[in-house]
């Protein structure tokens, strides 16, 4: 639904899709739309970057992929007989996604490089380049 907005090439790209999305989808999800046209500044302050650094931005957020990954697990089931029950389910589940997570990222070399050019000096510690 909202692909086109956030890999636009531009910042201006992003506002025409974000206006077309709105006029797809306005009427179903007001409050959705008004909330993105509210804080747009803040949404689309990764445009400054290229797009080598802006797809991991928007791709690469851990905490919402193990949130999913248990959603995922837990909702066809009704209950659960005791915590480590539960437990167990979402042991075995992260185990089996977590192979995902180690996989490379594509254009890696592109991405860490223009990282090391916008964020001079913070990566020095980290990787040698």
């Amino acid at each position: 639904m909202a692909k086109p907005v956030y890999r636009a090439d531009t910042k201006a790209a992003a506002e025409l899709a974000l206006d077309e999305l709105e006029t797809k989808w306005g009427e179903k999800y007001p409050i959705v739309l008004e909330s993105w046209r509210s804080k747009w500044e803040l949404l689309s302050a990764y445009f400054r970057y290229p797009k080598a650094i802006r797809k991991p931005i928007y791709t690469t957020n851990a905490v919402e992929a193990v949130h999913r990954q248990f959603r995922k697990l837990t909702k066809t089931k009704g209950a659960f007989s005791n915590e480590n029950s539960l437990l167990k389910l979402l042991y075995i589940g992260i185990n089996q996604v977590s192979n995902k997570w180690t996989m490379p990222i594509s254009n890696w070399a592109l991405t860490i490089g223009q990282l090391s050019i916008y964020f001079k000096g913070r990566l020095d510690g980290i990787i040698k380049i």
